[in-house]
């Protein structure tokens, strides 16, 4: 498992402090703004987060060091990582990144292929899933399709909606 995982990326600047406007892709705004250490993608470069805000979608970060509008303007367009052991999951809820990959199969053990995507449409999210024959099929991620969910073992366990996968026979 990786242990930097993508947080978001910083858009443009905001104001003439050094502040800069970040692109969140957590699952809310709420949650990027818990890590008060940020990094580069291999963890070389610690960013230590000075205040955040939020603003609509968008969340205001001001680095500490980062005091000029220059200073912010040089970090345009970077992608910011969380590190894996600052976070703390509940139960049952998974990192995009841990799930994108994993052999999706029936109860039965039938093979349906691997969690390609996952797409977030508001009321649950949708699993992408690229069938063998290379052609997706979607399955909403609610506790009556998802069975098991075993990042250890790269499985994802499923009770199909009838008709989903009648293509795939």
């Amino acid at each position: 498992m990786k242990k930097y995982l993508e947080a978001g990326k910083i858009v443009t600047t905001h104001g003439l402090a050094g502040a800069v406007k970040v692109q969140p892709w957590c699952d809310s705004p709420e949650f990027f703004c818990r890590f008060k250490r940020l990094y580069s993608k291999d963890g070389s470069i610690c960013y230590d987060v000075a205040q955040t805000r939020i603003q609509g979608n968008m969340v205001i970060l001001k680095i500490k060091g980062v005091d000029t509008i220059e200073k912010a303007q040089s970090l345009r367009n970077l992608v910011l990582y969380l590190d894996r052991a600052d976070s703390c999951l509940e139960k049952g809820t998974y990192f995009v990144a841990d799930l994108i990959g994993l052999s999706v199969v029936g109860e039965d053990g039938r093979p349906y292929g691997v969690l390609s995507d996952v797409l977030k449409t508001g009321a649950n999210d949708v699993y992408e899933i690229k069938t063998a024959s290379g052609k997706p099929a979607y399955i909403p991620a609610i506790p009556s399709v998802i069975v098991s969910t075993d990042i250890e073992n790269g499985r994802l366990v499923i009770s199909p909606m009838e008709g989903l996968f009648d293509d795939e026979d």
